[in-house]
């Protein structure tokens, strides 16, 4: 294959935060091994090995939990044994999503000399970010957080921060929007709330409505459209999408393809799953430690209906199918999707359907320019 990306999880579901609204906790909790400790540095090993054997360009992505947790070492070697053992002519790409916390300037030398991108969890301004991502003291984290995106930008290091969208982050997002901008963050990614799995939507104290979203993606389209048609060059990822997708392009989110696609998530002990939303028992595809799999074999899987979870058939609702907005909406993410009169209908069809009618005019205007 020519590109492979995995996003690999080498400090299992351990964090140094409580974020309230974690939804890998809750998956983790969900099975009969939550923790799976620190990757070894010898399975680690395995994935680069069998990473570079499958595809040209390869791409090491770490989340957690929190990744950083598996010790600047362990980063240290992925780097260098990869660089090692590629071919002449392979690429290798790093990147880490962290919540920031356990960088100091050791972190940052290595970041930037290895040239990692960065996605660093700021959920906006102090109140929003503080009441629900708080450290395991109960204490805020906002201070520390900002202080790591200010270091990251000081170091040029490049880096985008992403914001959970949830009942705090919701009606602020004028004011998260404009801060982010005021302080440089021009690289965007605003993602909704996962409520608990096998709960009823909406129950918690964080949940994110329909119309919360609704609202919230309107009012960061107008602002970002203004900034854009500025000159004020803003990256926000699910815009940027939208645009792609109206000129004939691939979306970038998985969530866009109209039909779940293999992520290559793995444990740290090389247990690997389809999704980063569905890190369950029931899903495991294997072991990537396992001499008999490869990521052709995982590949094969996903692309013949190998495995339970891609020969669940995406049962969209009917009126997807005459849904003028399909095209861009293509039903979103499986976990936003709920049982309804035998087919499945994504929790924010209602949001996603006022937003398009009101913004597809300007959507358009955009494809159609040509971008520097």
């Amino acid at each position: 294959m020519r590109e492979l990306q995995l996003l690999i999880k080498p400090a299992s579901c351990a964090c140094d935060m409580a974020c309230r609204y974690c939804f890998y906790k809750d998956e983790a909790a969900g099975r009969a091994v939550s923790d799976r400790g620190k990757m070894r540095k010898e399975t680690m090993r395995i994935v680069i090995d069998k990473a570079l054997a499958a595809a040209q360009t390869c791409v090491f992505g770490f989340q957690g939990g929190e990744p950083t947790l598996a010790g600047l070492p362990f980063f240290q070697d992925v780097v260098a044994y990869a660089q090692e053992r590629k071919s002449p002519g392979q690429e290798v790409a790093f990147t880490l999503q962290t919540n920031g916390l356990g960088l100091d300037e050791a972190w940052f030398r290595f970041l930037k000399e290895n040239r990692f991108l960065v996605g660093l969890s700021l959920d906006g301004v102090r109140r929003s970010h503080d009441g629900n991502r708080p450290d395991h003291r109960g204490e805020g984290t906002f201070s520390r957080v900002f202080g790591a995106a200010q270091r990251l930008q000081e170091a040029g290091i490049p880096f985008h921060v992403l914001c959970v969208l949830n009942a705090q982050t919701a009606p602020r997002i004028g004011a998260i929007y404009r801060f982010f901008g005021r302080k440089g963050f021009l690289h965007q990614q605003y993602i909704p709330c996962l409520d608990p799995l096998e709960e009823r939507r909406g129950e918690e104290p964080f949940s994110l409505t329909p119309q919360m979203y609704g609202e919230a993606l309107q009012e960061l389209f107008d602002l970002w459209f203004a900034d854009v048609t500025a000159g004020r060059p803003v990256y926000l990822r699910q815009f940027e999408n939208y645009v792609a997708m109206l000129r004939g392009g691939r979306p970038e989110a998985c969530s866009m393809y109209g039909k779940c696609s293999m992520q290559n998530v793995i444990e740290s002990d090389g247990t690997v799953y389809p999704c980063d939303f569905y890190a369950l028992d029931a899903y495991e595809m294997g072991n990537i430690c396992d001499p008999e799999v490869d990521f052709e074999t995982f590949w094969k899987l996903a692309e013949e209906g190998g495995h339970p979870f891609f020969r669940e058939p995406a049962r969209r609702d009917d009126r997807c199918g005459s849904c003028r907005w399909y095209p861009l909406c293509r039903g979103g993410c499986r976990r936003d999707c709920f049982a309804q009169d035998g087919g499945q209908k994504n929790y924010y069809c209602e949001a996603y359907q006022q937003f398009f009618a009101r913004s597809i005019g300007r959507l358009e205007m955009l494809a159609g320019r040509v971008r520097g």
